[in-house]
């Protein structure tokens, strides 16, 4: 293996790392916001990791997080697992559909992804508990997309601004 695939080797495994603390601390931290509503800190990650290395490794990159996230807080293959999948998939979907076209701003894409993740973690719910009528809950839900979609994509354009790509490349 030559030096810059190792180099990108550990640049992923370090924004892995970084996404999985983000995903636990934030698990951890009770917001004023409808149940089942987050901040999205990991997501700053993903916008990061589509922006320096591309789509594929944004997948990769989630699918860590949400496997080793949920080895660590005791709910592999169970109903948080599946539920945190659903959003992630669907998210990180629509993030790299964005990032091939390149047709939004980074904090327009931030709460694109905001609002696929509600969307996925809601029809997931609504798969396990066989009941539509749980749709009804994106409502909330895709109204505080807005606002944590922001908050992510102006922290994820703070980080790109201070990271230099050739770095880490």
């Amino acid at each position: 293996m030559n030096h810059k695939k190792t180099r990108k080797m550990i640049y992923l495994a370090l924004l892995s790392a970084i996404a999985i603390v983000l995903h636990t601390i934030e698990s951890a931290i009770p917001v004023p916001l409808p149940v089942g509503a987050k901040l999205g800190l990991a997501n700053i990650i993903s916008l990061v990791v589509i922006q320096l290395y591309g789509a594929k490794e944004m997948f990769i990159v989630n699918i860590f997080r949400v496997l080793i996230s949920s080895l660590l807080t005791g709910v592999f293959m169970q109903n948080p697992f599946f539920i945190s999948c659903g959003g992630v998939f669907l998210s990180s979907l629509a993030l790299a559909i964005i990032y091939k076209f390149g047709i939004l701003p980074m904090v327009s894409t931030s709460i694109v992804s905001a609002i696929f993740h509600n969307i996925g973690q809601v029809a997931v719910v609504a798969f396990i508990f066989s009941f539509a009528g749980m749709m009804v809950y994106v409502i909330p839900l895709l109204i505080t997309s807005i606002p944590t979609g922001i908050l992510t994509g102006l922290v994820a354009i703070e980080i790109l601004k201070r990271v230099k790509k050739e770095q880490i490349q």
